[in-house]
């Protein structure tokens, strides 16, 4: 009997080696979910497709989360200021807060008034345009995260009036979370992107860490292109915010989708993107509207003073003479690619 176990152990053994010794093929998809696109990679043994899975994974989170979705908890909670939250809503919620906090409001998911007030809402507005000025202040008396109340899996808020847009961070959370189930199939190096906000764990098919390009505009500020520069990841997420592709102009000034929710102001100065690394792509999403909004030389301040945080930024910006510039924090050069 003991000479049949140990020839068995010794068959799985080599059946384990020779598995993992396969080699991995690359397997790519993509696909629309939550407004936007998203692109999978990774690398396994064979080439089945988790695309319908992932799909799958999509459909749960917009349950939670989707402005889009009706009878979705968001929209349940925007609709009485009380909702029971699975596991997605409360860790978008826990994860805003904290980075309300951090950023003593800037970001803010109450912002929801504003976001519509300005035109950039789920539905189309029937005017898109700079508001009077006491609409921006009627709807800054809703905005506030100190109005909402965590108690368990409840959340309610304070202020009858009160309701929340996680556009801001919900793909960043949905990325890690796409990653996760990647990783409970077994997989080890993969690359997800949803909407520019992407996670990149382990090696590409070259053996290599991932490589990603930036967007910055393209002569006439109305499509992109990637820099010359790119970045290599590897365990760590990125997420990019940008003046470039939800905005409206008025005279000479251009209005972009991000709004300042201390302030009820779109976003409007001379920042054209700002690209943050972080540990995971949440995080890296929870922060790059708050460093947008605080400008090139708050933002890095900011990253410098705090990092604990783990952020690492990159601005592209716009001079006073027109030509397109970039400035970075400290860490970020670590990331850059060069041939």
């Amino acid at each position: 009997m003991k000479m049949i176990l140990l020839f068995l152990m010794s068959v799985c053994t080599v059946a384990a080696a020779q598995a993992q010794e396969q080699p991995l093929k690359l397997v790519a998809f993509e696909g629309k979910a939550q407004g936007t696109y998203y692109i999978v990679k990774y690398l396994a043994p064979d080439t089945a497709s988790l695309q319908g899975r992932i799909d799958s994974v999509f459909a749960v989170i917009d349950q939670s989360l989707s402005l889009y979705k009706p009878g979705s908890l968001i929209n349940q909670f925007n609709a009485s200021g009380d909702v029971k939250m699975d596991e997605h809503m409360r860790n978008v919620v826990d994860k805003a807060m904290y980075a309300s906090k951090a950023t003593n409001g800037i970001f803010d998911i109450t912002v929801k008034p504003l976001v519509y007030l300005w035109g950039f809402g789920v539905t189309k507005p029937s005017f898109r345009g700079v508001p009077p000025a006491d609409s921006i202040k009627k709807a800054l008396s809703y905005v506030g995260y100190r109005y909402l109340s965590v108690k368990g899996d409840h959340l309610t808020t304070t202020k009858k009036g009160v309701q929340i847009d996680c556009n801001g961070i919900a793909q960043g959370y949905t990325v890690d979370v796409l990653g996760r189930f990647l990783e409970q199939q077994g997989i080890r190096n993969y690359l997800v992107d949803v909407g520019g906000e992407l996670c990149a764990k382990g090696v590409n098919q070259q053996g290599k860490s991932w490589r990603i390009g930036i967007e910055r505009p393209a002569p006439g500020d109305t499509t992109y292109e990637p820099i010359q520069a790119m970045v290599e990841l590897k365990n760590m997420g990125i997420a990019t915010s940008g003046n470039y592709r939800r905005f409206f102009d008025q005279g000479r000034t251009r209005f972009a989708h991000t709004i300042d929710p201390v302030t009820g102001v779109a976003l409007h100065n001379q920042i054209i993107s700002v690209t943050v690394i972080a540990k995971d792509c949440f995080t890296a999403d929870a922060f790059d509207n708050p460093l947008i909004l605080m400008g090139v030389e708050k933002g890095l301040k900011f990253i410098a003073q705090h990092p604990a945080y783990g952020l690492e930024a990159l601005y592209i910006y716009k001079a006073a003479d027109g030509s397109i510039k970039e400035a970075y924090s400290k860490g970020f050069s670590q990331y850059f690619f060069v041939p």
